[in-house]
């Protein structure tokens, strides 16, 4: 099956589900969440609520369907009435929690759930760059896919069935990452970073390519055509929506691309090089150490996996 440029990314990010569960919420409640680092994301099962992020432009209400990304790990508040005082997360009782589901204050007032992601490459600005601090995401066209994999998690965190805890996990990334379809899919055009330049289909279509193939000599003309445009008019709007040049996005790709394949210590620095479009070892590894900081030998030492 071909892959897609979303799938790669993440593929080499591996996003881990650290933390995933539900919160049964009742009387006037509001929850402190502190400072943290990965990914959150937030969906409204029944209820309403409103969330207000530390340093943003103020507080945003959530009705029901409505899902969140908070992609930058800020100290925030999700409550029903912001004026109480807000509970620290780490302080809900642990007798509060029934399998993955926290009940505060009796329930019964509004069901969310979510999931906290950590990433192992420390490039995660790849795939978030400049994303708000925060971003509400809802789609009437495939909110039944949605609800289906809120259910099936509010379930298996109420449950204690064999194997909940990987079904949850699973149900976590499928919705991580149908929250970021629906990032893009929405028109979200005020800001710089990868997924901001999927969102264009033009340029979307060189990535695509470059993914697709990274050893081939990509030029600029070619990957313009690509694109369907001039090589002009393609370098000013790659640099714009992805904030680097289409040759630097590329070597970069390569370099996360020889990453992951140093870590798995299978494969020679020769014939990662070569398959990544590079004539020597010498070029490849100027490269790789301007982007990831060490040598491709380093780098591949400091995961136990050192191959010739």
């Amino acid at each position: 099956m071909r892959s897609d440029p979303l799938s790669d990314v993440l593929s080499l990010l591996k996003p881990d589900t650290h933390v995933a569960g539900g919160y049964d919420l009742g009387g006037d409640w509001s929850v402190q969440f502190e400072v943290d680092t990965g990914v959150k994301y937030f969906a409204v099962v029944s209820g309403t609520a409103w969330i207000e992020i530390e340093g943003g432009s103020g507080a945003m209400r959530l009705d029901e369907g409505d899902c969140v990304l908070l992609p930058h790990g800020r100290r925030f508040v999700i409550s029903k009435d912001r004026a109480v005082q807000p509970l620290p997360f780490d302080e809900i009782p642990e007798s509060d929690w029934n399998g993955g589901i926290a009940r505060v204050n009796g329930g019964g007032d509004a069901m969310i759930l979510g999931g906290h992601f950590a990433f192992a490459d420390s490039h995660t600005d790849l795939l978030l760059g400049t994303m708000p601090p925060i971003t509400r995401l809802r789609d009437e066209s495939d909110r039944l896919g949605v609800r289906w994999a809120l259910d099936r998690m509010r379930r298996e965190l109420a449950g204690h069935e064999p194997g909940s805890v990987l079904v949850v996990q699973q149900l976590a990334l499928l919705l991580l990452v149908q929250a970021l379809r629906l990032f893009l899919n929405h028109g979200q055009k005020q800001g710089v970073g990868w997924l901001f330049a999927l969102g264009d289909p033009r340029i979307a279509a060189a990535i695509g390519a470059m993914h697709a193939h990274p050893g081939t000599r990509w030029t600029l003309p070619v990957l313009a055509e690509k694109a369907g445009m001039s090589r002009s008019k393609f370098a000013l709007r790659f640099k714009a929506v992805a904030g680097s040049s289409p040759i630097e996005y590329l070597t970069r790709w390569r370099m996360l691309l020889a990453s992951d394949r140093l870590a798995r210590g299978d494969e020679t620095i020769a014939s990662i090089s070569s398959s990544l479009g590079y004539e020597s070892e010498a070029a490849f590894g100027t490269a790789f150490k301007r982007v990831m900081g060490s040598s491709p030998r380093k780098h591949a030492a400091g995961t136990g996996n050192v191959t010739g």
